[in-house]
């Protein structure tokens, strides 16, 4: 089944419910995340949503010097909104010189669950997600906090943790370019966690800058296929939003 090609933002996330398990590609400020419908999810306005993400140290209304208009946009601002109780993710904070992130904020304050995983891991339980391994053991995070009430089997001489797959009810990703069949091109920050991702959820909508025609995009430059995309919807030209 061809992917749907969506004529806005607001129509691509219209049937996100309360209570969703969202996953959002990218890499945090630095880029890579599909802003738009992040912005458009926060408008719709679903509440107690669960989300997976790398980075969510940033918010819209934090300020980092950045351009007016073009601040960076991240998980924070589910936060911040009130519509979010819970992040999966790796960064929840921008460190100890900045103003505290809303995420932090939501924590501190009891409004909030956040659970760290480390990047590697979190990227592997979202892969797995996809691939349909409901689980695997990793040494990552053996000794510390993050191995706390899991499972510890020893391989080789040296302990593992059982770590579960992730997957999401819907997965937000940015990619540059897609053709009408779906599949997506990647570049830059964009390969941080959209391609784990667009498997791992039921529902997963690629925002792209450019839409062309089957052939458009040379084969071996395709991260996704189209199999895994169910909604297409494309930026503006033009638009610098990050």
């Amino acid at each position: 089944m061809l992917p749907v090609v969506v004529d806005s933002f607001a129509e691509a996330v219209a049937d996100v419910p309360d209570g969703a398990r969202v996953m959002i590609g990218g890499f945090g400020g630095a880029g890579g995340q599909p802003t738009r419908l992040m912005l458009a999810l926060a408008d719709h306005g679903p509440r107690k949503l669960t989300i997976i993400g790398n980075v969510a140290g940033i918010s819209k209304t934090t300020g980092y010097g950045w351009p007016p208009g073009l601040e960076p946009v991240d998980q924070g601002i589910f936060f911040e909104l009130g519509l979010a109780d819970r992040i999966i993710c790796s960064f929840p904070i921008p460190g100890q010189t900045q103003p505290l992130s809303e995420i932090e904020k939501a924590f501190r304050d009891g409004r909030a669950e956040v659970i760290v995983i480390p990047q590697g891991t979190l990227a592997e339980r979202i892969r797995a997600g996809g691939a349909g391994i409901p689980a695997f053991y990793t040494p990552t995070g053996v000794g510390t906090p993050v191995a706390e009430g899991k499972e510890v089997r020893e391989f080789d001489g040296r302990e593992h943790l059982l770590e579960y797959a992730l997957r999401g009810d819907f997965a937000l990703i940015r990619a540059k370019r897609a053709d009408t069949y779906g599949n997506l091109e990647y570049v830059g920050t964009s390969r941080a966690f959209n391609p784990v991702m667009a498997p791992a959820a039921d529902v997963t909508i690629a925002e792209v800058d450019e839409i062309v025609e089957p052939g458009g995009i040379d084969p071996e430059r395709v991260g996704t296929p189209g199999v895994y995309v169910n909604r297409i919807v494309m930026r503006e030209a033009g638009d610098l939003v990050p």
